[in-house]
């Protein structure tokens, strides 16, 4: 009987114990599971904006609000920089389009309030400029603005289709089943280069009153504003969020350097690497044990999630705070003082290049080496890692806490893809090389740009030659007057003198274009299409001969080099263009 009690009372507490490890184990995977709930959300979402945005109905008053219109703001579109301040905003008379405006030939003439006819019985098209409000739906937030930006409106008010769910007056006045829990951020689907103007997002209530107005023909009067980075004439701040996973702004982080030297006379660098807050996520219980696992370190206290790092995954949301710590370490001991950071540059740059694939993202080796071609001391991070409270146990590190007190700071969440900020305002624009150098030379006032900003802009081809060499190459070449090399004057190997007037770039094949027709030149109408390219063919001849005789001091093979540049443009097509 003895026994048999023991028996019964050892499988009473081993089913006790698996119990308890199953209700400890589920509830585990819950916070875990949200954790990266969490994440997402944060990536995707962004809360009712406006705190860097404003939108206000002035004509009629009844529908004026004293604190404004609740608005998404469009996560795409670069709006002028020409604004002395933070600000910039337009104030328009609004039209409706009656439309979703998915299909890209927009019909200007539809729509409210109505207009007079032409003389051709037709509604007069939207008298410009003005507001273009649409529907939600049918297709991306950036298809709609993109097609309204090429009617010709300055701005774009999108009218939700779908009532919040905590909006009941919404609900009961629509009779609708379907609500949503919040509204949709409106990012970019990854073409919203292109557009240059505002768009907000307006609730279904709201959107629904102003298209009343309009339906009723009746003149509605609406101010957009948005936050512009300020303009300063002393430096500019730009402040990347980042993360060792982020996939947006890697190949930035990885071709920035030269630029940021060229700019670092008057602009500061600030990098920041996003981690979450395990203790507010849920992730350390209240033992002070990790229950979010191979997410978080000290305990549950510093975590990541993204989609590279999930609880399975080789690379773990701990492997990126930590490599997110020793680049903070980087930072501080090697960039924050000129704010600049040659030696974090070129460490990214050297691990994104050789580390950063999952069997080698915490290879010691692969970072020992990354160290040396940066000219890193390894000991040095690896002190300041330690020192800073390190990344075991339930032990608080420094470093970490500033950077998660510091993303309570910003104007707008942050999420798992980078983030930049010019002069303290989000920047809307791809994290390139190109677009960053770009919204960082207008963070100056205009008139006090500096020369390489001017130089390097966008009238300048090769950008990373300009950069390097701080000098536009083609906008110093002295072209052939004229872009065809018909409208020049016929030259021969006796014409020497007159080379300097030709001028030889013609050799790499510069200011050289077959793209006219005959039809612009009466003269040689009588010519076929074959007599025009053996005639260009001729005169190229004589030029380059002309040319290669003044340039005496090049050698044979140099000679050969040009003649063939040459005769390769002008064999292959009669419109093949410049190079």
């Amino acid at each position: 009987a003895t026994i048999s009690y023991c028996l019964l009372l050892h499988c009473y507490c081993t089913l006790s114990n698996y119990t308890t490890m199953v209700t400890r184990f589920r509830s585990s995977i819950a916070i875990a599971a949200n954790l990266i709930l969490l994440a997402v959300n944060t990536a995707k979402a962004d809360p009712i904006d406006t705190a860097s945005s404003y939108l206000q109905v002035h004509v009629p008053e009844t529908l004026s609000r004293s604190d404004g219109y609740d608005h998404r703001v469009a996560q795409f579109g670069m709006p002028s920089h020409d604004c002395d301040d933070g600000d910039a905003s337009i104030t328009q008379s609004v039209y409706y389009a009656d439309s979703d405006l998915c299909d890209p030939t927009v019909d200007s003439r539809k729509g409210f309030p109505t207009r007079a006819k032409d003389s051709k019985g037709k509604m007069e098209p939207w008298p410009t400029p003005y507001i273009l409000m649409v529907d939600r739906g049918g297709c991306s937030f950036v298809q709609k603005v993109r097609n309204a930006q090429k009617a010709g409106a300055a701005g774009v008010l999108i009218a939700d289709n779908t009532c919040l769910c905590s909006d009941q007056d919404c609900i009961s006045d629509n009779t609708e089943d379907v609500c949503q829990p919040a509204e949709p951020s409106m990012h970019d689907d990854g073409s919203g280069g292109d557009i240059s103007i505002p768009s907000f997002l307006v609730l279904k209530m709201d959107a629904d009153e102003i298209k009343a107005e309009l339906r009723a023909n009746n003149l509605v009067q609406v101010e957009m504003q948005w936050a512009n980075p300020s303009h300063n004439d002393d430096h500019v701040e730009y402040v990347l969020w980042t993360n060792p996973s982020d996939p947006r702004s890697k190949d930035f982080q990885k071709k920035f350097k030269p630029a940021a030297q060229a700019l670092k006379e008057f602009a500061y660098f600030t990098p920041h690497m996003y981690i979450y807050d395990g203790i507010k996520s849920g992730c350390q219980d209240y033992a002070g044990n990790n229950i979010c696992y191979s997410l978080c370190t000290n305990n549950g206290r510093y975590c990541f999630s993204g989609p590279d790092t999930k609880l399975d995954s080789v690379i773990t949301g701990a492997d990126v705070v930590k490599e997110s710590l020793r680049r903070i370490c980087i930072w501080k001991h090697y960039g924050e003082s000129d704010r600049v950071g040659n030696e974090w540059w070129d460490y990214v740059a050297q691990f994104i290049e050789h580390c950063d694939y999952p069997d080698l993202f915490t290879d010691e080796s692969c970072l020992t080496n990354c160290f040396s071609k940066a000219n890193i001391d390894g000991d040095l991070i690896e002190n300041c890692m330690s020192d800073s409270g390190g990344l075991e146990a339930n032990s608080p590190n420094a470093l970490l806490d500033n950077e998660i007190e510091m993303q309570a700071k910003v104007s707008r969440p942050i999420g798992t893809q980078g983030a930049l900020f010019i002069n303290d305002v989000f920047d809307k624009g791809e994290i390139s090389v190109n677009a960053v150098f770009t919204a960082v030379c207008n963070g100056r006032l205009r008139q006090t740009e500096p020369e390489i900003c001017k130089e390097c802009d966008d009238g300048c081809d090769g950008f990373n030659q300009c950069i390097a060499e701080k000098k536009c190459k083609n906008k110093h070449e002295t072209k052939i007057p004229g872009n065809d090399i018909r409208d020049q004057p016929s030259m021969s190997s006796h014409d020497v003198e007159e080379c300097d007037a030709v001028n030889c770039n013609i050799v790499n094949g510069e200011a050289f274009d077959c793209n006219i027709t005959r039809t612009e030149h009466p003269n040689l109408t009588d010519l076929s299409e074959e007599e025009l390219k053996a005639r260009d063919r001729e005169q190229v001849h004589e030029i380059i001969c002309a040319c290669c005789m003044e340039s005496a001091n090049e050698d044979e093979q140099s000679r050969r080099n040009a003649m063939t540049d040459v005769m390769d443009l002008t064999s292959v097509s009669p419109k093949r263009s410049a190079r």
